[in-house]
């Protein structure tokens, strides 16, 4: 669903509007949000990179996710979703982290029934949001549905973050200022 009306695009608009840069981190997405982002014209004013992390190994150690944590939960977990959009805007030098973590299926992981999904962002000043999805369907519907609720997600804290900040720039509580 790449096109001018989409999350993509709009996130992607927002950011350059800014002069931020965005940095995914997938696991069961597997490139997917990456792919999305980077199939609209001009994304390269604002994606700096991916890192598909599909392995537990590579989301400790190449994004920096607590091992006592992965070990403990689990990679299907908020906290380690919340980890790899934090790791990965420090690996790749972004303002923006986006991540995705959960089951796609076939079988259960980590304890975690199929469908089960995290994703999160995090914006430049280390604050942002984890969202658990109990999302239904095959391993298709599941992966595409995460790759929208991601994007999704990513245009939301964009726009409220403008919104507060235009707010705070140009008079409380948007009313015309004397």
């Amino acid at each position: 669903m790449t096109g001018p009306g989409s999350a993509a695009a709009g996130a992607l608009e927002a950011l350059a509007e800014r002069g931020q840069s965005l940095a995914v981190a997938e696991s069961l997405t597997g490139g997917l949000v990456a792919g999305e982002l980077t199939a609209v014209p001009g994304a390269s004013r604002v994606v700096r990179g991916s890192v598909t992390a599909y392995a537990t190994g590579i989301k400790r150690d190449v994004l920096g996710v607590d091992a006592a944590l992965l070990a403990a939960r689990g990679a299907v977990d908020a906290e380690v979703a919340r980890q790899m959009a934090s790791g990965v805007r420090r690996v790749l030098g972004a303002d923006w982290g986006v991540a995705t973590t959960g089951v796609a299926g076939p079988e259960p992981q980590d304890g975690q029934p199929v469908g089960t999904v995290f994703v999160a962002v995090e914006g430049p000043d280390g604050t942002g949001e984890v969202r658990r999805l109990a999302l239904d369907g095959d391993r298709d519907r599941i992966r595409r549905n995460t790759v929208q609720a991601a994007l999704a997600l990513l245009l939301s804290e964009l726009t409220q973050k403008f919104a507060a900040q235009d707010t705070e720039q140009h008079g409380g509580n948007g009313c015309l200022q004397p």
